[in-house]
């Protein structure tokens, strides 16, 4: 799957980068705190957030992240979107919310690049 995929299944505005919707995406992961994406995401990945100021974008530079989508609607400033065509990091907006996006991409085949030691435990079924 390459990121113009991702755009069509999360019916994305692309804010700016335009010209790298040919970067492949394998694995995503979201969040709004960027010490987690930090800690546990990956090169390459895909990030989506609600968080729409310039520390995300240089967040995605040092974690060498694909791309990044806003999520609820959320659109940036001048400066965020300066901050991203600085760093050639393309910059999506969806109008789903964090939940419904991760599902859809999810289900599309996108895994998750978040994985914390604890998610290794067994699975707990709550009755």
């Amino acid at each position: 799957m390459v990121l113009s995929d991702v755009q069509d299944l999360l019916s994305c505005e692309v804010v700016t980068g335009g010209e790298y919707l040919n970067r492949p995406v394998t694995y995503g992961c979201a969040s709004d705190l960027m010490s987690d994406v930090l800690a546990f995401s990956g090169p390459g990945a895909l990030l989506l957030t609600g968080l729409v100021n310039v520390q995300t974008i240089q967040t995605a530079h040092i974690a060498e992240l694909n791309a990044i989508v806003l999520v609820r609607g959320k659109k940036p400033d001048r400066n965020v979107i300066e901050a991203a065509r600085e760093k050639e990091i393309p910059l999506l907006a969806t109008p789903y919310s964090m939940y419904e996006a991760c599902g859809i991409l999810y289900r599309a085949g996108i895994p998750s690049t978040m994985v914390c030691p604890q998610s290794q435990a067994s699975p707990r079924v709550h009755r």
